[in-house]
């Protein structure tokens, strides 16, 4: 086994879809990881090294989905890594910190990349850590209209997120899945039926 995966979350012997996320270090890809895999939330994370897996059962459609979610490392010593996890992706999503207008250019360099290299993937823009800027206005560095005009010229939805308050987290992700339901029919046609979840199925922390 690779000594630089981490794995979290649920785990299956079979994922339905494969989510890369992407974004320079420290703008909240492992805190939106954390909030939607186990809805949780710390301010205290460790640095990303290589990548994390995890993976959730998401009803959409009437099917259940399976989703594995790769969380890569934002440095760029790692950049040659991303770059392997993000092979064969079907969706990515590419975090920003609004606070931050460097880790903007950052994400862009990494849309770049996958339209250049995974034409297949669908792409969203992940402006982070919301809850900065309601609490104070003059903390917002990115303007949201400045990054949607720029999503429509590369074929990517933008949304905001906060992994603190958890707002627009599992609204990102529902997307992201209905997203792949409707141009994947030949897949969910082969997906078992969706039933309610037991406790079983619910994320839930794992403890080390």
């Amino acid at each position: 086994m690779d000594a630089h995966i981490q794995h979290k979350g649920i785990m299956t012997g079979k994922v339905d879809m494969k989510v890369v996320m992407l974004g320079q270090m420290a703008c909240g890809k492992t805190s939106l990881v954390e909030r939607f895999m186990h809805n949780h939330f710390s301010s205290n994370y460790q640095t990303t090294i290589g990548a994390a897996f995890g993976a959730r059962i998401m009803d959409v459609a009437g099917k259940k989905v399976c989703i594995g979610l790769w969380d890569t490392a934002g440095s760029e010593r790692y950049e040659a890594m991303g770059r392997i996890y993000y092979r064969d992706a079907m969706a990515a999503v590419v975090c920003y910190d609004i606070t931050q207008p460097d880790t903007l250019a950052r994400a862009k360099f990494w849309v770049t990349e996958l339209n250049k290299n995974e034409e297949n993937c669908k792409l969203y823009l992940c402006g982070t850590k919301l809850d900065l800027v309601e609490k104070d206005k003059e903390a917002r560095r990115v303007d949201f209209q400045d990054v949607t005009d720029y999503g429509k010229e590369v074929g990517a939805k933008v949304i905001e997120t906060s992994s603190k308050t958890g707002e627009n987290v599992e609204e990102l992700f529902a997307q992201i899945v209905q997203d792949f339901a409707e141009s994947n029919a030949a897949i969910m046609a082969s997906l078992k039926d969706s039933f309610p979840l037991t406790e079983d199925d619910k994320p839930r922390r794992k403890c080390c």
